[in-house]
Protein backbone atom coordinates (compact mmCIF):
# COMPACT_ATOMS: atom_id res chain seq x y z
CA UNK A 1 0.00 0.00 0.00
CA UNK A 2 1.43 3.36 -0.95
CA UNK A 3 1.81 6.27 1.38
CA UNK A 4 -0.38 9.30 0.49
CA UNK A 5 2.79 11.42 0.27
CA UNK A 6 4.05 9.22 -2.62
CA UNK A 7 0.95 9.93 -4.70
CA UNK A 8 0.61 12.53 -7.45
CA UNK A 9 -0.77 15.78 -6.00
CA UNK A 10 -4.53 16.31 -6.41
CA UNK A 11 -4.07 19.63 -8.26
CA UNK A 12 -1.88 17.92 -10.86
CA UNK A 13 -4.40 15.11 -11.29
CA UNK A 14 -7.20 17.66 -11.71
CA UNK A 15 -5.18 19.59 -14.30
CA UNK A 16 -4.46 16.45 -16.34
CA UNK A 17 -8.10 15.33 -16.00
CA UNK A 18 -9.33 18.66 -17.41
CA UNK A 19 -6.79 18.52 -20.23
CA UNK A 20 -7.94 15.03 -21.24
CA UNK A 21 -11.62 15.98 -20.99
CA UNK A 22 -11.00 19.04 -23.20
CA UNK A 23 -9.19 16.93 -25.81
CA UNK A 24 -12.06 14.41 -25.85
CA UNK A 25 -14.56 17.25 -26.40
CA UNK A 26 -12.43 18.68 -29.23
CA UNK A 27 -12.24 15.28 -30.95
CA UNK A 28 -15.98 14.73 -30.55
CA UNK A 29 -16.74 18.14 -32.09
CA UNK A 30 -14.32 17.56 -34.95
CA UNK A 31 -15.91 14.26 -35.87
CA UNK A 32 -19.48 15.33 -35.18
CA UNK A 33 -19.79 17.18 -38.49
CA UNK A 34 -18.34 14.28 -40.46
CA UNK A 35 -20.61 11.80 -38.73
CA UNK A 36 -23.68 13.96 -39.34
CA UNK A 37 -22.87 14.23 -43.05
CA UNK A 38 -22.44 10.46 -43.36
CA UNK A 39 -25.66 9.82 -41.45
CA UNK A 40 -27.55 12.17 -43.78
CA UNK A 41 -26.13 10.39 -46.83
CA UNK A 42 -27.06 7.01 -45.31
CA UNK A 43 -30.62 8.23 -44.63
CA UNK A 44 -31.05 9.49 -48.20
CA UNK A 45 -29.97 6.10 -49.57
CA UNK A 46 -32.21 4.24 -47.09
CA UNK A 47 -35.17 6.38 -48.20
CA UNK A 48 -34.44 5.55 -51.84
CA UNK A 49 -34.25 1.83 -51.06
CA UNK A 50 -37.48 2.02 -49.02
CA UNK A 51 -39.30 3.70 -51.92
CA UNK A 52 -37.96 1.07 -54.34
CA UNK A 53 -39.04 -1.76 -52.03
CA UNK A 54 -42.53 -0.31 -51.63
CA UNK A 55 -42.83 0.15 -55.41
CA UNK A 56 -41.77 -3.48 -55.90
CA UNK A 57 -44.13 -4.63 -53.18
CA UNK A 58 -41.30 -6.67 -51.72
CA UNK A 59 -40.10 -7.22 -48.16
CA UNK A 60 -36.57 -8.26 -49.18
CA UNK A 61 -34.32 -8.07 -52.22
CA UNK A 62 -31.06 -10.00 -52.58
CA UNK A 63 -28.21 -8.13 -54.19
CA UNK A 64 -24.55 -8.96 -54.69
CA UNK A 65 -23.74 -6.43 -51.94
CA UNK A 66 -26.25 -7.86 -49.46
CA UNK A 67 -29.93 -8.44 -48.81
CA UNK A 68 -32.06 -5.32 -48.43
CA UNK A 69 -34.89 -5.90 -45.96
CA UNK A 70 -37.94 -3.69 -45.49
CA UNK A 71 -39.56 -3.95 -42.09
CA UNK A 72 -42.19 -1.90 -40.34
CA UNK A 73 -41.74 -0.74 -36.76
CA UNK A 74 -44.69 0.58 -34.78
CA UNK A 75 -44.08 2.64 -31.66
CA UNK A 76 -46.76 3.45 -29.12
CA UNK A 77 -46.94 6.50 -26.90
CA UNK A 78 -49.48 8.14 -24.62
CA UNK A 79 -50.69 11.64 -25.36
CA UNK A 80 -52.63 11.72 -22.05
CA UNK A 81 -50.83 9.91 -19.22
CA UNK A 82 -53.65 10.39 -16.73
CA UNK A 83 -56.07 8.60 -19.05
CA UNK A 84 -53.48 5.93 -19.84
CA UNK A 85 -52.89 5.21 -16.13
CA UNK A 86 -56.65 5.05 -15.56
CA UNK A 87 -57.07 2.59 -18.46
CA UNK A 88 -54.20 0.40 -17.22
CA UNK A 89 -55.60 0.27 -13.68
CA UNK A 90 -59.19 -0.37 -14.84
CA UNK A 91 -58.03 -3.21 -17.11
CA UNK A 92 -55.39 -4.58 -14.72
CA UNK A 93 -52.98 -4.25 -17.64
CA UNK A 94 -49.79 -3.30 -15.81
CA UNK A 95 -47.79 -5.29 -18.39
CA UNK A 96 -48.48 -2.52 -20.90
CA UNK A 97 -45.72 -0.58 -19.15
CA UNK A 98 -42.01 -1.22 -19.51
CA UNK A 99 -40.25 -2.80 -16.57
CA UNK A 100 -38.04 -0.09 -15.22
CA UNK A 101 -38.22 2.22 -12.26
CA UNK A 102 -38.45 5.98 -12.73
CA UNK A 103 -35.22 6.89 -10.93
CA UNK A 104 -36.04 10.42 -9.78
CA UNK A 105 -39.59 9.50 -8.76
CA UNK A 106 -38.40 6.50 -6.72
CA UNK A 107 -35.70 8.57 -4.97
CA UNK A 108 -38.31 11.20 -4.08
CA UNK A 109 -40.76 8.54 -2.86
CA UNK A 110 -38.12 6.92 -0.64
CA UNK A 111 -37.10 10.32 0.79
CA UNK A 112 -40.72 11.15 1.59
CA UNK A 113 -41.53 7.62 2.86
CA UNK A 114 -38.37 6.30 4.55
CA UNK A 115 -40.16 3.28 6.05
CA UNK A 116 -41.88 2.19 2.82
CA UNK A 117 -39.49 0.29 0.58
CA UNK A 118 -41.25 -1.64 -2.18
CA UNK A 119 -40.61 -5.40 -2.00
CA UNK A 120 -38.08 -6.55 -4.58
CA UNK A 121 -36.51 -3.11 -4.97
CA UNK A 122 -32.75 -3.23 -5.40
CA UNK A 123 -30.34 -0.36 -5.73
CA UNK A 124 -26.71 0.27 -6.46
CA UNK A 125 -24.66 3.33 -5.64
CA UNK A 126 -21.28 4.30 -6.94
CA UNK A 127 -18.99 7.25 -6.52
CA UNK A 128 -18.28 9.46 -9.48
CA UNK A 129 -15.52 12.02 -9.81
CA UNK A 130 -15.95 15.25 -11.75
CA UNK A 131 -13.68 18.25 -12.07
CA UNK A 132 -14.80 21.82 -12.63
CA UNK A 133 -12.55 24.45 -14.05
CA UNK A 134 -11.67 27.21 -11.60
CA UNK A 135 -13.67 30.40 -11.96
CA UNK A 136 -11.62 33.40 -13.02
Amino acid sequence: MSDATDEVPMDRLAKVYLKIRTKIQELERAHEAQLEELKQQRDVIALQMKDMMLALGSKSVKTDAGTVILSQKTRYYASDWDEMKKFILENEAIDLLERRVAQTNMATFLEQNPGKVPPGLNSTSEYEVSVRKPTK
